[in-house]
């Protein structure tokens, strides 16, 4: 833990529309995500796995908002769980999106034009990890707004050539926000570590790390 109580963090950018702002949803405001998330996971698609082509399966268990993502493509139904339509996007998830934009980049960026309509959210146990990725299925290339909730990682923010270095290491905490557009949007980046017990209480999380990420997918339909 770094002691953030005492010494509050300030915002960084890591390059051109890449920020992270620290500590920018309030604990109120957390909690009410996690109240929402555990609604998500309980279906019509329930939280899981994926696995992956090769035979492997993630670490994390994910569950979907208007589009589930599947490797490595979108689709209404989840064709590799039970089939089912995956739950709608609600729209005060658009307005949060919006206003993370704003603190992210400034009151001058046209923040009515992002229009999220696919949701992703990963749940992290204290051994679950993230290897380095690219987010580019994705017809769009709107911001993508990264949201954590629960205890804190390392989250590795990279650049858009490959895996390898350069790189950055962030610790991400709760209420964290953090941001990748424009010439960063397609950058890699991943989770090599989680913190365990790390998190406050007061979020209703009980354990774990919760990773909540906005997308605008650019598909009809």
């Amino acid at each position: 833990m770094s002691g953030d109580a005492l010494f509050p963090r300030e915002p960084v950018a890591l390059g051109p529309g890449a920020v992270h702002l620290p500590g920018w949803l309030p604990v109120e405001r957390q909690r009410t995500l996690v109240d929402a998330c555990r609604a998500w996971a309980r279906g019509p698609v329930p939280l899981r796995r994926t696995a992956l082509p090769g035979g492997g399966v993630m670490s994390v268990q994910t569950v979907c908002l208007g589009w589930h993502w599947l490797p490595y493509r979108y689709s209404r139904t989840a064709d590799d769980v039970n089939g089912a339509e995956v739950a709608a996007f609600p729209d005060w998830l658009t307005e949060l999106g919006r206003s993370a934009l704003v603190a992210a980049y400034g009151e001058r960026y046209e923040a009515s034009g992002y229009n999220p309509d696919a949701a992703l959210v990963n749940f992290y146990d204290g051994a679950a990890r993230m290897g380095m990725h690219q987010d580019k299925e994705e017809h769009s290339a709107a911001p993508v707004v990264s949201l954590s909730i629960g205890d804190s990682c390392v989250f590795r923010f990279g650049n858009t050539e490959g895996r390898g270095r350069p790189y950055t290491d962030v610790e991400l905490g709760s209420g964290d926000l953090f941001v990748f557009g424009g010439p960063a949007r397609f950058a890699y980046h991943g989770v090599p570590k989680v913190y365990p017990g790390t998190g406050d209480p007061a979020t209703g999380m009980s354990g774990g790390r919760l990773n909540i990420t906005l997308r605008e997918t650019g598909l009809a339909g």
